[in-house]
């Protein structure tokens, strides 16, 4: 079966083939169930390898539960997270935050989906006043959901920004990896090195099948984090699934290989796409997306083709994510085809 190229999400490539086989060796006989296997404990033991002795590493399902749980550890229910108006936590998943942590997003306007301190002061006005929620924790995204980048320094800067107020600093790393490959760095370098608290760890836009990791750098974050996965209901009774995929993605730096390639082919899809009449790149793309502004019919047309999102409404901007699997002929052809619908519309 032949499929359409598709540049809707990271999420809808597939599984890449070296975790699919760390997937069939897992499923040799029994294990321990609920994370009391030999994978899991070598999975927790390469996350300190990586990120640092401080990481202690608990796997769960989903991205949203990685970020819902994360913060549960870290807060209660008098509290705020302060976020971009932007951020996931914020628009993309459906209120569960507020819902199942009892606390109060507080969303910050940003210019290109980064805080930094000096749009975060006006938040800490009512420090100690009883009649407002009492902000704790900062919750950062990187890469953003606008695709941009945070640097090791700005993230410290952050850090210390929240130390200093008495918060903590939650990262949302669904696209961690994309981050890292791009900055060329390590991922503890804009982690545990620079003052990160609370670590929701992207898997599944990265190659894996499904599950993420929450990893906090803070012992009193992990002690009773075990009783939050399991009342959220992350608790996988077969844990070795997710652990035997992470240890593939972490071995020999799978992640970079992996966000290498669909940060490299999202350069590329801009690239082609940069003088096309009729196309404009918004803005240049630090990782995995492609933001562009289209006329309304091209985007009709080419939608009926191919898989993508319509990110602004108003403005006709679209997003181009690409992946792990995103191949160079499919980019040039997805290229050709934008190219060519936009000629004929202008």
């Amino acid at each position: 079966m032949t499929h359409a190229p598709c540049f809707a999400s990271d999420n809808y490539a597939g599984v890449h083939p070296r975790v699919m086989a760390a997937l069939a060796a897992a499923n040799h006989g029994p294990a321990k169930a609920y994370g009391d296997d030999e994978l899991t404990q070598a999975a927790r033991a390469r996350f300190k390898e990586v990120l640092g002795d401080s990481a202690e590493a608990f796997f769960v399902f989903l991205g949203t539960g990685a970020n819902v749980l994360a913060l549960q550890a870290m807060t209660r229910p008098h509290h705020a997270v302060l976020c971009a108006a932007s951020a996931h936590i914020n628009v993309d998943e459906c209120g569960a935050p507020e819902r199942h942590l009892g606390c109060k997003l507080m969303h910050v306007d940003t210019p290109d989906g980064k805080l930094t301190p000096a749009l975060l002061e006006p938040f800490l006005l009512h420090h100690g006043n009883e009649h407002h929620n009492q902000p704790r924790v900062i919750s950062i995204a990187q890469a953003t959901e606008l695709g941009t980048l945070y640097t090791a320094a700005e993230i410290r800067a952050l850090a210390d920004f929240a130390h200093g107020h008495g918060m903590f600093l939650h990262m949302d790393g669904a696209r961690l990896g994309n981050a890292a490959a791009a900055l060329g760095c390590e991922l503890r370098e804009i982690t545990s090195d620079a003052g990160v608290d609370a670590l929701s760890f992207g898997g599944t836009k990265n190659g894996l099948m499904f599950g993420e990791a929450v990893v906090f750098f803070r012992p009193e974050f992990a002690q009773d984090f075990p009783f939050i996965r399991k009342q959220g209901m992350q608790l996988c009774s077969k844990m070795r699934f997710i652990a035997a995929q992470f240890l593939a993605l972490l071995d020999d730096s799978l992640w970079r290989v992996n966000a290498g390639n669909a940060n490299a082919m999202a350069r590329l899809l801009a690239d082609r796409l940069k003088d096309a009449p009729g196309v404009r790149i918004t803005q240049s793309p630090q990782t995995n997306a492609v933001f562009a502004a289209l006329q309304p019919e091209v985007i009709d047309t080419l939608q009926r083709r191919y898989a993508f999102y319509t990110w602004d409404h108003e403005q006709s901007v679209v997003r181009f994510m690409t992946s792990f699997a995103t191949t160079e002929a499919e980019v040039e052809a997805f290229a050709q085809a934008v190219r060519k619908e936009a000629l004929t519309a202008k």
